[in-house]
C-alpha cells in the first residue's frame, strides 16, 4: 500500500488529485509538517472500522429459538459458618 503526503496548501490547490491517491493507499494531509488529516477510500473506511461482534452479540441467543431449560435444585446450608 503506497503512503502519500500532501501538506494543507497542496490539498486545497488540488484536491482532485489527492483523491485519485487515495484510491492506492492513504495520504496524510500535514500542516507545518506533522499529519493532522489522513483521506481514505470509503472502503478502506469501512474495512478499518469494522467491529468484531461483542461478547454479547456473540452470546445472544436467536429468537426465534426455542428450547427447554430446566435448573437443578441447589441446597443451600442455614448453618452459620465457623470461622475457628
Amino acid at each position: 500500500m503506497q503512503k502519500r503526503t500532501f501538506s494543507s496548501y497542496e490539498f486545497t490547490q488540488n484536491p482532485s488529485e489527492a483523491k485519485a491517491t487515495s484510491q492506492f493507499g492513504p495520504v496524510f494531509i500535514t500542516e507545518q509538517g506533522k499529519p493532522t488529516h489522513v483521506l481514505l477510500t470509503i472502503d478502506d473506511y469501512e474495512q478499518l472500522t469494522q467491529l468484531e461482534p461483542s461478547i454479547l452479540d456473540l452470546l445472544k441467543m436467536p429468537e426465534d429459538e426455542d428450547f427447554d431449560f430446566e435448573a437443578s435444585k441447589i441446597e443451600i446450608s442455614t448453618k452459620p459458618a465457623d470461622f475457628d
